[in-house]
């Protein structure tokens, strides 16, 4: 594909913007507070390098995701930021009363001043629902339910209601969300049309939570059509501006660079999630990172490498608008947090085409190089020739004053 196509294709993409999927994961050696202090500092460093936006897990068991409260994390982050917007990835809407999560994000959204955006979600961990006595087959229907009900009450309806697990009487929010009509609202999705079908039916943003996954990468695109289709039948179209991909990944300056980085906690995030779900079996004998990024799951390398998974989830979906980094702490903080400034430094580019002018000027003074050093040579010699005349004429007077006695 010639440069210039390439070029077209570009441009008439949505324009990319960037942020993080944060669960966290945090292995179980480490200070539980310090975790937090680090997440929240992730956050300050993300705001600066201008990522746009950062989503926030909620999660009560299983040891590494610490944050059981989005809500409460986002609040404190939202203090210490400036622009960055902040998402709930995800409340998990079988664990709450619909009302009082509504009502949360609403304080929510006139606390940062219409900074907020509000992810749902069925909730993925069995042992989170589990402790709470809810059977997971139910989990995703009384998502649906539960979603119903909180966009009504942003819309400012009045609600009765009574279902096996919640009862509302006249329940209405207190007060009307900061942002107009309502913060956006996104549903997840991974390998299940679920996510899909709720968002085609009520017109959401939606939230690709394996979109590198070989899974979650083969239902890409069936699940956004799901949502399409569904939304046309209402008279609608889905915008692929609010369709984020995620996908995890660490970059240095050099693949070797960058898989002696993640020696520091790659084969624990591995450990983690198996003993969550078994999913990543690497064979005995190879390296569990070289397998991973063999199999496509996500990337260890350069800047380069990041633009080429980025292209290679464009090819497989189409249009989309957000790439979020799968936040995995497999690198120390340090390198974490290059990891992150490398991707702002040179792929954020890449996609934004900010650099085009640039490019552009600089091959105009390429071609015209001849013309340009001649017009400044001849603008050179033509200030010599000037000053040396002005001296010669000021040698040639007569002398006056002082000088002519």
């Amino acid at each position: 594909m010639t440069q210039i196509r390439q070029e077209e294709i570009r441009l008439s993409r949505t324009t990319l913007r960037h942020g993080i999927f944060l669960p966290p994961f945090h292995p179980m050696d480490e200070n539980p507070s310090a975790c937090l202090d680090r997440d929240l500092e992730l956050m300050q460093w993300l705001d600066r390098l201008g990522y746009h936006e950062a989503w926030i897990g909620e999660h009560h068991s299983a040891g590494w995701e610490l944050i059981s409260s989005p809500e409460l994390f986002i609040a404190v982050a939202a203090e210490r930021t400036r622009s960055i917007r902040f998402g709930t990835g995800v409340i998990s809407l079988p664990y709450h009363n619909p009302l009082m999560v509504a009502n949360r994000i609403i304080q929510l959204d006139h606390h940062t001043r219409g900074r907020i955006m509000f992810g749902a979600g069925p909730g993925l961990l069995a042992s989170d629902a589990f402790m709470l006595g809810i059977d997971p087959l139910t989990q995703r229907d009384r998502m649906e339910q539960s979603l119903d009900v909180i966009l009504r009450l942003f819309r400012g309806e009045t609600v009765t209601e009574k279902t096996d697990w919640y009862t509302l009487v006249n329940a209405r929010a207190h007060i009307p969300p900061y942002t107009k009509p309502f913060p956006e609202v996104a549903v997840a999705s991974a390998v299940t049309p679920s996510g899909g079908r709720l968002a085609g039916k009520y017109d959401l943003s939606m939230i690709c939570v394996a979109a590198t996954n070989p899974f979650g990468y083969d239902a890409l695109s069936a699940n956004w059509k799901i949502a399409c289709d569904l939304a046309a039948e209402r008279g609608r179209r889905m915008d692929p501006s609010r369709l984020r991909l995620v996908g995890p990944m660490h970059i240095a300056e050099t693949r070797s660079q960058a898989y002696e980085n993640v020696k520091f906690g790659f084969e624990r995030y591995l450990g983690y999630i198996n003993n969550n779900q078994p999913r990543f079996n690497p064979p005995v004998g190879q390296d569990s990172a070289q397998w991973f990024v063999e199999n496509k799951h996500g990337v260890i390398g350069t800047p380069d490498d990041a633009i080429a998974m980025l292209e290679r989830l464009y090819e497989k979906q189409g249009d989309f608008g957000v790439f979020l980094h799968m936040a995995h702490n497999w690198a120390d903080f340090a390198q974490t947090k290059r990891s992150y400034e490398l991707y702002q430094r040179y792929v954020m580019p890449h996609f934004s085409g900010d650099n085009r002018l640039r490019a552009a000027s600089f091959d105009w003074c390429a071609e015209n190089r001849s013309d340009l050093a001649e017009k400044r040579t001849s603008a050179a010699k033509a200030m010599f020739d000037k000053h040396e005349a002005e001296q010669k004429q000021a040698a040639a007077r007569p002398p006056k004053g002082r000088e002519a006695w």
